[in-house]
């Protein structure tokens, strides 16, 4: 089964990738980082997407009511020069951990990082 560790490289091979994280948006917290922040700490990262995510979880616009368990799948936020992906992983158990993949728009491909990204995640998940 794959861990976080195995989990980040993979993400850190997508094309384009400066940075990957492993995120509890309940607390708030960097389980595992990889590359460069573009915060400059993982830590400060990691809480700025977890802000994002609880706004958008728990917005009634941006989720669907009939599935409360995964209401979202991901989130995109482009900037000039980068995208930010934020892969929610879906759980059996009440888990609230994202994805965050920082990807440089020059060299990443946004539609190839999510597929992996989401791929990922299952790994991470199913083993």
């Amino acid at each position: 089964m794959p861990g976080i560790d195995e989990c980040l490289s993979g993400a850190m091979a997508i094309t384009g990738a400066r940075s990957a994280s492993l995120v509890d948006w309940s607390s708030g917290l960097a389980l595992g980082s990889l590359g460069e922040s573009p915060a400059g700490e993982h830590e400060t990262a990691a809480a700025e997407a977890t802000d994002l995510v609880r706004a958008a979880v728990e917005s009634q616009t941006f989720t669907v009511w009939e599935d409360r368990r995964a209401p979202l799948q991901d989130i995109i936020v482009t900037a000039g020069r980068s995208y930010h992906l934020i892969c929610l992983i879906d759980t059996v158990f009440d888990s609230r951990l994202v994805l965050h993949l920082w990807l440089d728009r020059e060299d990443g491909n946004l539609a190839a990082a999510r597929y992996r990204l989401q791929a990922l995640a299952e790994e991470l998940v199913l083993g």
